[in-house]
């Protein structure tokens, strides 16, 4: 797939004919410089945006062949999203937060689920609480299990520790890792950290809209 937008200069060419595969329960980490491509293949990979050429498919589903209202319908039964800058609702408490895709969809139960995917982060004290009564860990971590709370396929993470320390960020991470083992999602993880990629089935390194490797994890 490929992805051009419009500039001053002309048409600038972000994602150049980009092809990648992968496989239910796999996690994979892209890698690369800023303006390398990472999360403009990202939100392609989640239809969050359409590329100008190729296809994409999520399972079964061509995501590139619905409108709008299809993908985001895809994308709330089968997709979660954790990123760098949390994107929690500020005037909803973090119960309501994780609530929040399950009622999008009209699931039953939702409140009953937040509850027990916020204990499965270590954060059903703090249910009630505002993100701005929260840490950048405790964010995160509502934010891993509002991921979560919709029993992904595949779940999309954008520097997941960008905003955190180092100790916090190691925290989240191991939560992440291991509910993405029990769940058996398949994870597409954007990051800057070697360290973290290395924990990746694989990495796929990206320069000027293009992998230039790709290495598998022993």
């Amino acid at each position: 797939m490929s992805k051009q937008v419009s500039s001053p200069e002309g048409q600038l060419t972000i994602l150049d004919q980009v092809d990648l595969e992968v496989s239910r329960g796999e996690s994979i980490a892209i890698v690369g410089a800023s303006g390398a491509g990472k999360s403009t293949l990202l939100g392609l990979l989640a239809g969050l945006d359409v590329p100008s050429a190729g296809k994409i498919w999520l399972g079964e589903d061509e995501i590139t062949a619905l409108d709008e209202d299809g993908r985001a319908a895809l994308r709330a039964g089968k997709v979660g999203f954790v990123f760098q800058s949390f994107h929690l609702i500020p005037s909803l408490t973090a119960k309501e937060n994780v609530m929040l895709p399950l009622e999008l969809t009209g699931a039953d139960g939702a409140a009953e689920a937040a509850t027990e995917a916020l204990r499965t982060v270590g954060l059903a004290p703090r249910s009630g609480h505002y993100p701005h009564q929260l840490s950048g860990g405790e964010k995160q971590r509502v934010a891993i299990a509002r991921a979560f709370v919709v029993g992904p396929t595949v779940l999309f993470a954008d520097e997941p520790t960008g905003n955190l320390d180092k100790r916090t960020g190691e925290t989240v991470i191991d939560l992440l890792f291991n509910m993405n083992k029990d769940a058996n999602t398949t994870l597409v993880l954007v990051t800057h950290d070697s360290g973290l990629a290395s924990r990746c089935d694989r990495t796929l390194h990206m320069d000027a809209g293009r992998f230039i490797r790709d290495e598998m994890e022993e």
